[in-house]
């Protein structure tokens, strides 16, 4: 809460900042009667205001947990110190003094049960009041060392000390729960906000980022926090900390913030670059009143103003000339405690306490949180189906997205209009011709995802669980000839296998390609783990994998999975060496779908150099889940608000913004992408088949935006800061532009829509606000985005297209070196350097396509490009991403092998020698969540 010693100073903090070094003006000659309270124009939550206190300086009025009773601090004409009051309402006659009458006192509040109160006082440091801050420093607020908090009776007595660490301890408040205090202490050196519990025990700090964290409230329920705060950075924060040493601080800079009550996930709500203090929660709605200047360009002017939590929905609540503030709703929402000079007589400086009946209900906001707001609310909407490739879903957003650009004033930019339409394989069905023939008997099936339309005929082999490696010493094809065999492995794998081992080898996908390596002609997989020597009961069945359509490669060879009850016998059988005959024919059905990027263009001002900047975010997700859900097994919407509503919504305020700007010395590209989660297809067409008139050599930048919604202690990550070498210093000046902090690094190299662009040699920036528990769930829904974060993101991103636009001449790109720390799949063994291409080969040609090649790695040094199509290396068939994963993990660093690639349609060896894998990483930073498309290899 903002200390009572300071509210004089707020009410005339700017006549007091134009004077600062002046001294302080004389008493003013007595005021004139007092006018009556009245509710102003505009002040539609309000009815039945009533004035409780007359004269003097009356603040921080608030409510008892029975709602009946008010404490306050007060400081009657005449008076040098505050001291705390508390009355019943409707009862004049109960006024009562609760402190002691020594020193300063401020910040009271009642412990559950009404019996006792909190308050801070400085008692201890002296009877006197302690001296007013010298203001020749500026606008100053003093924290006054001997500030303690004390609990005293709610009918006054001795106060009993909670605190008594040397420095600043006040501006308590009580969880109405347990009656824990958070409170505000530089008890380490630094303003941070603390909770102990009531008797002032196990104190635990709760915020640590450099500034002044204080006035914090907790909700009903005490899960979350609210609290004022200054982030001062560079000059700024060094003037703070001299200040802090002389136990001053300057408050002219204050947003809000919240957190959970444990101080964690903190997000900063508003932007106001005003003074903003005194927040406090709605008894039944996540959302806070509280007192600003912010629309005052002198700053005299303090109303009450309400916002979301989210930052939404910002809505003027006062509109009375001068000061209102510290606003405190009764118990149970139906009544406002604040304080005003609303009534005070002209040339008086009195300021009283008012009782106010409230009237619910929100204007709809139009600021922009609450549009990006919208925009991801209607995105995420359980109706669009989770927007998953090829359905209806997905249609509506992208019909939906071309209507916001027109609106916006966008041209249409793409092949249709604004679409630019491209073909995706959205699933794969087993076709009539699939079958398994076992001795002249038809055992049921499902084709396994990686398996190949066509016949394999002949006798059958057993190979255990079908693995090859040397880490874990299993080689289940030791004395197996499988060449040209039907191979019968077991699914899942031993129980001596465990960990990441247990994943790596069990892999479906791996089993067909090590089944291809022995030479084997077809592959079943049995779901029959072996049986335990004990005897001990076997799991129960597992459900068989559905059929995929990834577009990472396939097993090169048909391959099927049988029941239990089937395959257990014919295991069996080979393993008494029976000879088994049989064929097993796969039909597979791919089912083709037209996904279109949504394209849409902002022509440059006047003369343009021709270089392009391009915008953009994905905004297609998982539809009711797949294989890439975090949620297995659950069939509902996967509803996508982060991922990537967020950068749907910021790329089309971004649009706003760069529209209603006067000069723009060069276009801008908006692209709002699909089918992203099938492996960056979207941007990876879009790149191969750009707009008309544009080519890769003209776009001077890309700027990606996803997962932008859940903005946390408001730090913004900017991913690919060493794609430029500029980018460090575009950044620092955007970011610090919006009140946000910034980081900006790595390569250009991730799984988003950046990196088929960084591919072909732009520089680009992914902006990410980091992972969360809700990834790739249907528990990631609109109503745990952070709107505010989300348009600080946006005025980041404009802000680096601007200058980018300004800028004369290109970039200076810098080509990241192999190997890489980033991708999204773990990888052993070693590394080609090498990024795929997930779209694949056109016409059907079997191999992986390359988007690009790491300077200085294998591949570049053996002279592999952009746009070749890798089909072997030494002795492994390379068909798709998955087969070079599988390969590499199976090669050793330093071994030199011949890579075969198609280039213009005719084979080329080359001669590569592979380096170490640098392992796991991520391209949205330590510890987030991985995206669709694995890493470059």
């Amino acid at each position: 809460m903002l200390c009572r010693t300071h509210l004089i100073g707020l009410i005339a903090l700017s006549s007091l900042l134009a004077c600062s070094r002046r001294p302080p003006p004389p008493p003013p000659p007595p005021a004139p009667a007092a006018p009556k309270a009245e509710i102003k124009q505009g002040e539609q939550h309000f009815a039945n205001l009533a004035q409780i206190t007359y004269g003097g300086e009356n603040a921080e009025a608030y409510w008892s947990f029975d709602g009946t009773k008010l404490v306050f601090q007060s400081r009657p004409a005449g008076q040098s110190c505050d001291q705390i009051f508390s009355l019943t309402l409707g009862d004049e006659g109960s006024l009562r003094r609760i402190s002691t009458g020594l020193g300063a006192t401020t910040c009271s509040y009642f412990l559950p049960g009404d019996q006792e109160i909190i308050y801070a006082s400085t008692h201890l440091g002296g009877a006197g009041c302690p001296p007013r801050p010298d203001h020749s420093q500026g606008y100053v607020w003093p924290l006054y060392a001997s500030y303690d908090i004390f609990k005293t009776s709610a009918a006054g007595g001795p106060p009993v000390p909670l605190t008594n660490t040397p420095g600043y301890d006040a501006e308590a408040t009580v969880c109405p729960v347990d009656g824990s205090i958070l409170f505000t202490s530089v008890r380490d050196g630094d303003l941070e906000l603390y909770r102990m519990d009531k008797d002032g025990q196990n104190v635990v700090r709760l915020t640590s980022t450099p500034g002044y964290d204080g006035g914090g409230f907790f909700n009903r329920d005490c899960t979350k926090i609210v609290w004022r705060a200054s982030r001062p950075t560079g000059d700024a924060l060094a003037d703070y900390q001299r200040l802090l040493a002389q136990g001053l601080v300057r408050p002219t800079k204050l947003e809000l913030y919240v957190a959970n009550a444990d101080g964690s996930d903190a997000q900063q709500v508003t932007y106001l670059d005003a003074a903003s203090f005194a927040p406090y929660w709605f008894p039944n709605r996540n959302r806070i009143i509280f007192s600003s200047n912010y629309g005052d360009p002198q700053g005299r002017e303090f109303e009450l103003w309400a916002i979301d939590a989210d930052g939404t929905d910002l809505e003027r609540i006062t509109f009375s000339p001068g000061f209102d503030g510290f606003p405190m709703f009764s118990p149970d929402g139906s009544r406002l405690a604040f304080s005003s000079n609303r009534a005070t007589a002209e040339g008086a400086h009195d300021t009283n306490v008012f009782v106010v009946g409230w009237l619910d209900g929100v204007l709809e906001g139009q600021a922009p949180a609450d549009r990006v707001m919208r925009d991801v609310s209607w995105l995420a909407d359980p109706q669009r189906g989770g927007r998953g490739t090829g359905t209806a879903g997905l249609a509506e957003a992208r019909d939906w997205l071309g209507t916001r650009f027109a609106e916006i004033g966008l041209a249409p930019a793409g092949s249709q209009g604004f679409l630019q339409p491209f073909e995706v394989t959205t699933k794969v069905t087993s076709g009539p011709a699939t079958s398994l023939t076992l001795g002249g008997e038809k055992v049921p099936l499902t084709p396994l995802s990686g398996s190949v339309s066509g016949e394999a005929s002949g006798r059958l082999v057993f190979a255990g669980y079908g693995i090859v490696d040397e880490k874990s010493g299993i080689d289940d094809y030791r004395g197996v000839d499988a060449k040209n065999k039907i191979v019968v492995v077991r699914r899942f794998v031993p129980k001596t296998v465990t960990g990441e081992d247990a994943r790596r080898l069990g892999d479906l996908y791996y089993k067909g390609f090590v089944a291809r390596r022995q030479g084997a002609a077809g592959l079943i997989v049995v779901d029959a783990p072996e049986p335990s020597a004990k005897g001990d009961a076997l799991p129960d069945e597992a459900p068989f994998p559905p059929l995929l359509a990834d577009g990472l490669g396939d097993s090169g060879l048909p391959a099927a999975i049988i029941s239990r009850a089937a395959g257990t016998p014919l295991i069996e059988r080979l393993l008494r060496r029976s000879r088994v005959q049989g064929t097993l024919k796969i039909d597979l059905v791919p089912e083709k779908a037209t996904a279109s990027n949504v394209v849409g263009r902002l022509a440059a001002t006047g003369p343009s150099d021709g270089g392009v900047i391009v915008v953009g975010a994905h905004y297609d997700h998982l539809g009711l889940g797949g294989p890439s859900s975090l949620a297995p097994g659950i069939q509902a919407p996967h509803l996508g608000a982060d991922d990537n509503a967020s950068g749907v919504a910021a790329l089309l305020e971004v649009a706003r913004r760069l529209a209603a700007m006067p000069t723009r010395p060069r276009d801008v590209i908006f692209v709002a992408f699909s089918a992203e989660e099938m492996g960056v297809l979207g941007s990876s067409h879009f790149v191969k088949a750009l707009p008309a008139g544009l080519s890769a050599e003209r776009i001077v930048a890309m700027l990606n935006m996803d997962m932008v919604g859940r903005m946390r202690g408001n730090e913004l990550q900017a991913l690919g800061g060493e794609s430029a070498e500029e980018w460090s210093e575009i950044v620092k000046s955007a970011c610090e532009h919006a009140h946000v902090s910034c980081s900006a690094t790595g390569d250009g190299y991730g799984p988003s829509d950046h990196t088929p662009f960084f591919a072909a040699g732009v520089p680009v920036l992914h902006f990410f606000t980091g992972p969360h528990g809700d990834y790739h769930k249907p528990s990631d829904s609109a109503d745990k985005v952070n709107a505010a974060g989300i348009v600080q993101t946006a005025v980041v991103v404009s802000d680096v297209a601007a200058q980018v636009a300004a800028r004369p001449g290109r970039l200076t790109l810098v080509r990241s070196t192999a190997p890489s720390s980033r991708g999204d799949v773990r990888l052993s063994g070693a590394s080609l350097g090498t990024v795929p291409d997930y779209a694949g080969p056109k016409g059907g040609q079997k191999g992986m396509l390359l988007a690009g090649v790491r300077p200085g790695g294998a591949a570049d040094r053996g002279g592999m490009k952009r746009g070749d199509i890798l089909v072997k290396l030494g002795d492994f068939d390379i068909t798709g991403v998955r087969d070079l994963m599988f390969a590499l993990r199976d090669s050793k660093p330093g071994q030199t092998l011949t890579a075969v690639v198609v280039r213009d349609g005719k084979p080329l060896s080359l001669s590569v020698t592979l380096e170490k894998s640098a392992g796991r990483g991520s391209s949205h930073g330590a510890g987030s969540p991985d995206k669709a498309a694995p890493p470059p290899h």
